[in-house]
């Protein structure tokens, strides 16, 4: 049995550059690459799933922290950004993070949140704060607001 500060992900090729991968959880998850390297589209890429990964690691830390707090959070959504490197490993050389609140929460509950997860909680931002620029900001919405258009 693995100690609780290990983890392990199993991966399969499926074609081409299409991969399924699952972790402790038994969750599968799809990547893949696009068509002109052998991959079909089929599956989000890896360097955007670090993207994902850093917004769900934060996200759940911010969210959990303010529900603790008590704050009046109706809806939460968060924007991410990277920047590569031109040249290979095109690794990411800045990442913007954008956490958009919504409802009556108050601003000092939510740079707190933040600055938690950011500074302590989430292992992710630790991971790459040393190699990549990080930043955030944030925007409350009102509930008289409407939310902001998808930019996916």
């Amino acid at each position: 049995m693995a100690d609780e500060h290990e983890l392990s992900i199993e991966l399969r090729q499926i074609e081409g550059l299409a991969f399924a991968a699952r972790a402790g959880s038994n969750h599968w998850v799809a990547m893949d690459g696009p068509a002109d390297f052998q991959g079909f589209g089929a599956g989000t890429r890896p360097m955007e799933m670090l993207l994902m990964s850093l917004a769900g690691c934060t996200g759940m830390d911010v969210v959990s922290i303010l529900h603790k707090m008590r704050a009046p959070l109706t809806d939460f959504r968060m924007q991410t950004r990277g920047v590569r490197a031109t040249e290979h490993p095109k690794v990411f050389t800045e990442i913007e993070i954008v956490y958009h609140f919504y409802g009556d929460v108050p601003v000092k509950q939510v740079e707190r949140a933040i600055e938690l997860s950011q500074d302590r909680y989430c292992s992710i931002s630790a991971m790459l704060k040393p190699t990549v620029k990080l930043t955030h900001r944030y925007e409350i919405h009102r509930p008289t607001e409407s939310p902001p258009p998808e930019t996916a």
